[in-house]
């Protein structure tokens, strides 16, 4: 097995937690070499043994390095890219990969030019509640589908550091955004029919806070994507409809249940109920035993998955997990989503 030896530019928050991750790994698998930063108080607690650097340009001179996982800044990935990949180094990008779909393209065209590897930090894809949910969606588990919905609300508000700025990339479309897009296209196996989206700057003057996306894939099934920095109900939630009962996620830690009925009714029952909101017959209180509650599948996975993949990939024994064209395609969603926020209209899409 060869050895990846890593040097990571951008040695801030993320940088700091790609470096907690590679800790997990022996040296044999995944060695961190280097770190590169602009601002040297970002170096002073890089781990013991690890090379500091200056520049990228320094430590790609200097460090005896063959990947370089980048991570700074947005608008700064094509030219660390474009760096990296001239002198032969293997690149794993943060997200959002690029600003632009055709940033990206260069991206692409320029690690295709000097035969290097080339993936993007999509670790979410590992997430816990997420792979439960697409263990329902691969398995079945609630019939035929026709709603997913991927709810993620906070209560700070305010964005951070860079993430103010547009021109940096600031908002939550790029910082979250791009995670439950790649979720949702990396679950549902269809071309998309067309995109709705709401987006607002509900406190932050400069970059969205809020986005409600609808995508109608072209197997029937529509998912809708919302995120809340200011919802002030903190929550993570997953909802699957079928025709054979629900899947239902709060949390993080994929705390859930599917729903089935025991039997469907052959018609509303001719007795009314009153509730406190007037007569129905379609919405009353479930007859006991009606409702079944069932487990939710059990999965094993953890971030550090992603790298456990790279480093096969990194070998020859399996392709790339976070493909350069499902990279392209979660961006392209991305510019749907902002052309329909902007239009009011629907954007018809694949």
């Amino acid at each position: 097995m060869k050895t990846i030896k890593l040097g990571i530019v951008g040695f801030g928050f993320m940088g700091h937690c790609d470096a907690e991750s590679l800790a997990t790994f022996s040296d044999d698998e995944i060695k961190l070499v280097a770190v590169a930063d602009t601002n040297p108080e970002q170096l002073k607690d890089a781990p013991e043994g690890v090379e500091t650097y200056g520049s990228i340009e320094e430590m790609l001179e200097k460090a005896d390095i063959n990947t370089v996982m980048i991570s700074t800044p947005n608008p700064s990935h094509l030219e660390m890219v474009e760096k990296s990949a001239n002198v032969g180094k293997h690149i794993i990008c943060e997200k959002p990969a690029a600003m632009s779909v055709e940033q990206f393209d260069r991206m692409v065209e320029v690690t295709k030019k000097n035969n290097v590897l080339f993936t993007v930090h999509q670790q979410r894809r590992w997430d816990k509640d997420y792979r439960i949910m697409k263990e329902v969606y691969d398995r079945k588990m609630v019939g035929d589908m026709y709603v997913i919905k991927s709810q993620l609300y906070g209560f700070n508000g305010n964005m951070h550091d860079w993430h103010v700025f547009p021109e940096m990339g600031g908002g939550m479309l790029y910082d979250w955004g791009v995670h439950l897009i790649d979720q949702i296209l990396n679950m549902v196996d269809s071309k998309i029919d067309s995109i709705f989206a709401d987006m607002r700057n509900v406190i932050n003057e400069k970059v969205d806070d809020y986005f409600n996306i609808l995508i109608k894939f072209k197997n029937g099934i529509t998912a809708e994507i919302e995120l809340g920095t200011y919802y002030l109900t903190p929550k993570r939630a997953w909802f699957i409809g079928g025709n054979k009962g629900s899947a239902l996620i709060d949390g993080f830690d994929g705390e859930g249940k599917i729903v089935r009925t025991a039997h469907l009714l052959e018609n509303v029952p001719g007795k009314i109920t009153m509730t406190a909101a007037g007569p129905t017959r379609s919405f009353g209180p479930a007859a006991p035993g009606l409702l079944i509650d069932e487990p939710l599948p059990e999965v094993n996975v953890a971030q550090r998955d992603y790298f456990v993949h790279f480093i096969k990939a990194f070998n020859g024994e399996e392709e790339i997990i976070v493909k350069p064209e499902q990279v392209r395609r979660v961006l392209s969603v991305m510019d749907a989503v902002r052309k329909s926020a902007a239009s009011g209209e629907a954007v018809k899409f694949e």
